[in-house]
């Protein structure tokens, strides 16, 4: 969430990042925000008055008594103090519900290098890496090929599941977790601690890390617990310090989460869905960094270091795009989409990396100080990059890699983690 200090001293400043966003209609929810912390703030000075009588109140009935003179008024004066206090602490908690809601969904504030556009294909190519493979002109896409090779099954996971799961089979699925232990291997090295995270999150966290009001259209809920299947692993990652003061000495705090994700969006209207892009359940490698506010900008570019390095590795063309205003989503300040070449001859989204200011920390309340025994200093910053998501990668090796014969290519990086073996063949 944003600083209230922001919101309610320069509001200009919102107001003019919600136009640049395209989220004009927002402006009813900074309107709100400002109309009802104003109430609420206003209802604590009257019940701070109020208390204030009241304990004047008791000292003067105190003395009356003292002196043997009628305190009756005084007495009926006290009686209803605690009625009007009461009356006004659910009044003000009413009003400061109310701001809480409308403060909880506002956006982060965009870092002033994020191109103005209104969608993703506003966003502003950085640079692309790799030659496109020679065949891409009579190049199969993943799902043929996988089938080819007898790798997927889909109709029966259809029927054991519905639409959306597969079945991967023999070297595909020993692939998924060779992909995931190269990533683990090389981010472990560069200092970024192995996390297996929960699976399951509680509501008040997973409030904390997105706007639930448009994220949870998109997670599976567990009936009857207060507990949602996680959709990627940045989301427990960024709530395992919640409520917490980190030392500075400890940061940046580097982590590379490894997790399935869960998640209801396939067969969003205007979607790649085909295959292996867009599925319920998948697995996927991530980074989460928890720094000071003065080097968020510096893990942002070593986190996208980390993850083209990785498709360099892998042989993967790829390029980079700065997201657009438009396009970016309320959490981030700003956001690199990394994009791979698929065999249709388009790129599209492998990764995204987001440097999210202290918007999620504030949400979380993870804050920092500058020693031992020192108040709070303020509150980290917090930033989450894609390192592998083995769908996707799986999507990008089966349709670079493929061979005239139907086979494919191991790339020579995943090859100790597949026995050796080179490529796979029918």
């Amino acid at each position: 969430m944003l600083d209230p200090k922001l919101l309610r001293e320069n509001p200009q400043i919102v107001r003019k990042d919600l136009q640049k966003r395209g989220e004009k209609e927002k402006l009813t929810l900074l309107n709100g925000f400002l109309k009802n912390d104003k109430a609420w703030r206003e209802c604590l000075q009257k019940i701070e008055k109020l208390r204030r009588r009241r304990n004047l109140v008791t000292q003067e009935i105190a003395g009356l008594r003292a002196k043997q003179k009628d305190a009756k008024a005084k007495i009926a004066e006290a009686g209803k103090l605690p009625k009007q206090i009461k009356r006004l602490e659910a009044e003000a908690e009413k009003y400061r519900e109310k701001a809480r809601f409308c403060h909880m969904r506002l956006p982060n504030i965009l870092d002033k290098s994020v191109p103005v556009g209104r969608d993703e294909n506003d966003n502003v190519e950085l640079r692309k890496w790799g030659k496109v493979p020679k065949h891409v002109h009579r190049a199969k896409n993943h799902l043929e090929v996988a089938e080819g090779l007898g790798l997927i099954d889909s109709d029966r996971a259809a029927k054991v599941a519905g639409t959306g799961f597969f079945y991967l089979k023999k070297e595909l699925a020993m692939l998924d977790y060779a992909i995931m232990m190269f990533a683990l291997d090389f981010l472990s090295e560069k200092g970024y601690v192995p996390v297996e995270p929960p699976f399951m999150m509680r509501r008040k966290p997973y409030e904390g890390v997105t706007d639930m009001n448009d994220f949870e259209n998109v997670m599976y809920k567990i009936e009857n617990d207060d507990l949602y299947l996680i959709a990627t692993s940045e989301h427990p990652m960024a709530s395992m310090f919640m409520d917490e003061i980190l030392e500075k000495e400890r940061l940046p705090i580097k982590l590379v989460g490894i997790s399935p994700c869960f998640r209801r969006e396939i067969g969003a209207h205007g979607k790649y869905t085909k295959g292996l892009f867009r599925m319920h359940h998948f697995n996927k490698v991530e980074q989460f960094i928890f720094c000071h506010p003065s080097e968020s900008w510096r893990m942002h570019e070593e986190l996208q270091r980390n993850s083209e390095t990785l498709y360099k590795k892998l042989g993967l063309p790829y390029r980079v795009v700065n997201v657009c205003t438009g396009d970016i989503g309320s959490i981030a300040a700003k956001k690199y989409d990394t994009e791979i070449w698929m065999a249709d001859g388009k790129y599209r989204e492998i990764g995204s990396n987001s440097n999210c200011t202290d918007y999620q920390a504030r949400r979380l309340n993870i804050r920092f100080r500058e020693k031992e025994g020192a108040p709070p200093a303020g509150f980290v910053h917090t930033l989450n990059n894609t390192a592998l998501a083995t769908s996707r990668t799986m999507i990008a090796i089966l349709e670079v890699y493929q061979q005239k014969d139907g086979s494919v290519k191991i790339p020579r990086a995943l090859q100790p983690y597949m026995g050796n073996k080179k490529s796979i063949k029918k």
